[in-house]
């Protein structure tokens, strides 16, 4: 069974930064693509960004978070992060971590302004 733990999130002020993590594990091999995704209260879920199995170096992004955040994994392909720059009280949201079809619980972000 694969599981999906994001960490990371927290409550800052407009301008800060963030890192979230995912990390997966049920899996033997990282060669799958895992994303990030945000949901806010009323709202439906939004993709985020998105990072390549075997290519790691190919990434995706929404429009709102492009230029702001930055998507990675580490080495074994089993880890996830999403770095979070310059964020906006838009921003706030619960941010769940997919590896298709499975999702984690997701981590609360939460910026003020």
């Amino acid at each position: 069974q694969v599981q999906l733990v994001e960490s990371g999130g927290g409550s800052v002020q407009a301008g800060s930064s963030l890192t979230l993590t995912c990390t997966a594990s049920g899996r033997t091999a990282g060669s799958y693509t895992m994303a990030w995704y945000r949901q806010a209260p009323g709202k439906e879920r939004e993709f985020v960004a998105a990072v390549q199995g075997r290519r790691r170096n190919v990434t995706e992004y929404g429009d709102s978070v492009k230029g702001r955040f930055t998507i990675s994994r580490d080495n074994t392909g089993m880890t996830a992060y999403l770095q979070m720059n310059s964020l906006k009280p838009d921003d706030t949201a619960i941010y769940y971590c997919s590896d298709n079809p499975y999702w984690g619980q997701g981590t609360q972000v939460t910026v003020s302004s």
